[in-house]
């Protein structure tokens, strides 16, 4: 589907015919290609002679957020990222000079948003041109992120408040936490340079009120970029202490079984001497031997133990 609007002295008309926006003479036009099919797309080619490197950037796959300058016009990419899978739906933007082409295979709720917002107005305020239409698109889009990155914070701090799942369960937890961020991170990071890049090229064309509009986006990004590297800290403190608690756990046991082997090594000693069968072993015709041998063993076992109480070993198992 493709959909436009094409703003003439103020008054916003809906889905002019494409073959005469020359002729309306507009003050701006947005075109938005909405899933199209091959036919619609090949008029990026045909009729609006965009620049076939953009072109094929279109077509092919998710391409990483972008902004490429051509001699006709600019060419961005950008990207809308679902709220549940964190999946990136790439728009594709084409900026001429009084026209705004979006593109993109999937529906964008970002961009039914601003088409709504358009549609609704019965006067375009005489501010509102093509670079505020962007910085509309843009900023739709990048106020987004947010809830997705609040999402993961409350995920991040359910899981440093909980105490009733086991630990490799939070772990693996952690591990998704980290995998979203990474998703999170592989689009917010390119869309900041992207925002940098505008503001810093003079081909864009934004004079200064424009100009901190598109700073506001920027700052957004900032703040999400530091968010995103908190929650990643988090995490990584999470994890080592996990790490660090399995260790100690670790520690205790083996100094558990030390203190065991190290009481029963003497007492097996004995055991095993006198359980030789020589002939000779005067011991062995004792009458009471017996219990003098157990006696000593249950005396040299108490000696040990409080012996280890006393270095404070059982104090650290």
């Amino acid at each position: 589907m493709i959909r436009i609007i094409a703003v003439v002295d103020q008054k916003v008309i809906i889905n002019p015919p494409l073959e005469r926006l020359d002729e309306i003479q507009a003050d701006w036009v947005w075109v938005d290609f909405d899933s199209p099919m091959t036919k619609e797309t090949n008029l990026l080619r045909t009729y609006f002679n965009f620049h076939p490197l953009a072109v094929e950037d279109c077509v092919n796959s998710l391409q990483r957020p972008k902004v490429e300058f051509y001699e006709e016009h600019l060419f961005y990419v950008v990207h809308a990222l679902h709220e549940n899978t964190l999946e990136a739906t790439e728009v594709d933007i084409f900026s001429t000079k009084n026209m705004i082409v979006t593109f993109h295979k999937t529906k964008v709720p970002e961009m039914d948003f601003v088409w709504n917002y358009l549609k609704g107005l019965k006067k375009v305020p005489p501010e509102l041109g093509k670079n505020e239409l962007l910085h509309k698109l843009i900023d739709k889009l990048v106020d987004m992120y947010f809830p997705i990155m609040h999402q993961l914070e409350e995920r991040v701090m359910s899981i440093e408040s909980n105490e009733d799942d086991e630990a490799p369960k939070l772990i693996s937890q952690i591990f998704d936490i980290r995998a979203d961020l990474l998703s999170l991170r592989k689009t917010v990071v390119p869309m900041r340079e992207l925002l940098y890049r505008m503001l810093e090229s003079k081909r864009v064309g934004l004079d200064a009120d424009e100009r901190s509009y598109f700073h506001d986006i920027y700052d957004h990004l900032l703040r999400l970029t530091d968010m995103m590297a908190s929650a990643r800290e988090m995490t990584s403190d999470i994890r080592d202490n996990y790490i660090s608690l399995n260790s100690y756990r670790m520690n205790n046991i083996m100094k558990t079984l030390t203190v065991i082997t190290t009481i029963f090594m003497p007492l097996t000693f004995i055991a095993g001497l006198y359980g030789m069968n020589f002939v000779n072993m005067p011991e062995l015709k004792s009458q009471n031997g017996y219990f003098y041998v157990l006696g000593m063993m249950i005396l040299l076992g108490l000696l040990m133990t409080l012996w280890f109480k006393k270095k404070g070993w059982f104090e650290q198992v």
